[in-house]
């Protein structure tokens, strides 16, 4: 590829996004915490500004196994990291300013290392070796197709608050903070240019919520209807609460357990955003608060933790955090939580089992293995959905509708 774009770099920026990998890599912080916290070092910066440190650090993050070979060797001080940053924009065909920093940097050998990366998949889709033995092992020809659309940045997809409005009065809304975005389904709405999201009028009065669209599948997927009392037993922050209650109305009960109570809190200010007062937070402070549920709801969601590999693309620096033994700890809890959890579904209600991974050791296997066993004999598999990122552009998921016998 020719070097022949140039490109305006800003030392200040580039030392802001220096510190900010090493903070990653080297002090093993998570990514999204270390943006937060470099965007607001200086107020002085500009919207522009801030995008380009958050989007160069997300992109490094992403390919930073490719990044170190094509150097040579890991970075490990914040000369070297301005090298890294410099063979980003080498192997996009930008010509650097000529700068002490990128002195060593040689264009012609960089592009010969890349010619030559891209006969090896791990480095030049930047995984780890397990995980690319892992993702063949479980999804044979379909992992180099998986693990590529894994890697393209994710696009920001709104669900609409149904109870306050529609997509069309949504994209109007927006378009008044100078937001431009398009209806791509019938609550959804993508977001072509983003600016100042969370400070719009629109999200101020509750009109949406941020949630990928492979998300937003998941709670019709339950087929709730207004009155039924419902569980979300792995709310988290709750943006599935939030859309069940949506489904039903505003009218019967969503109670939301998480075994972390500042995740429920989060959910309680989301829900008076959105207008919404049928959720009943609960801490899952033991096995009682389980045992007290026990045969007592219509629906049963368990968007149980998992590995997040279908969710990659948001959370890069994940796939250098985690490893098998993680991997495998998950699944044993996911297991866990569908034999406990299940009890609370009542005769004739249905369970939901769903995760953000694309493994089908996390996902169908999970669903099998119950089905098989004692407290699995109530239930039959109703349907399934296996969403992967190539083919319909957005996240990873996986569903399983099982009702009770």
């Amino acid at each position: 590829m020719a070097q022949d774009k140039p490109i305006a770099l800003f030392p200040p920026h580039l030392r802001a996004i220096a510190e900010a990998l090493s903070a990653i890599f080297q002090d093993g912080f998570y990514a999204d915490k270390v943006i937060e916290r470099t965007l607001k070092a200086d107020p002085r910066r500009g919207a522009g500004d801030r995008a380009f440190i958050a989007q160069n650090i997300y992109e490094i993050v992403r390919w930073y196994r490719l990044l170190y070979t094509l150097r040579g060797s890991e970075p490990r001080t914040e000369n070297d990291w301005w090298e890294i940053i410099g063979i980003r924009y080498i192997i996009d065909g930008h010509r650097l300013p000529d700068w002490t920093e990128f002195k060593k940097l040689k264009p012609e050998l960089i592009q010969q290392r890349y010619k030559k990366a891209k006969e090896q998949r791990a480095v030049v889709e930047s995984i780890p070796d397990w995980l690319d033995e892992l993702g063949l092992k479980e999804l044979k020809e379909q992992w180099p197709p998986t693990l590529h659309a894994l890697n393209r940045p994710a696009e920001v997809i709104l669900r609409v608050n149904t109870l306050k409005g529609n997509a069309k009065g949504l994209v109007a809304a927006l378009k008044k903070d100078n937001i431009t975005s398009k209806v791509i389904g019938e609550t959804s709405v993508h977001v072509i240019k983003r600016k100042a999201l969370f400070r719009s009028a629109a999200f101020k009065a509750g009109l949406f919520e941020v949630q990928d669209f492979s998300s937003q599948q998941v709670a019709p997927f339950l087929d709730v209807a207004p009155g039924m009392r419902v569980i979300d037993a792995c709310a988290g922050a709750g943006g599935k609460t939030l859309h069940l209650a949506n489904l039903m109305d505003n009218k019967g009960q969503v109670i939301a357990l998480d075994t972390e109570s500042w995740k429920l809190n989060e959910l309680r200010k989301r829900a008076r955003r959105n207008g919404i007062h049928i959720v009943d937070t609960r801490p899952i402070t033991s096995s009682k608060v389980i045992k007290r549920l026990s045969q007592s709801a219509d629906r049963v969601l368990l968007d149980v933790p998992c590995s997040g590999l279908g969710v990659i693309r948001r959370n890069p620096d994940s796939k250098w955090k985690m490893d098998i033994e993680f991997i495998d700890r998950i699944k044993t809890v996911q297991q866990e939580i569908l034999q406990s959890y299940s009890r609370m579904v009542k005769k004739d209600g249905k369970l939901v089992y769903a995760t953000c991974s694309v493994l089908p050791s996390e996902n169908q296997d999970q669903v099998q293995t119950f089905l098989a066993s004692e407290k699995g004999q109530s239930f039959q598999l109703e349907e399934q959905r296996i969403l992967l990122p190539q083919e319909d552009g957005y996240d990873g998921f996986f569903m399983a509708r099982l009702g009770k016998k």
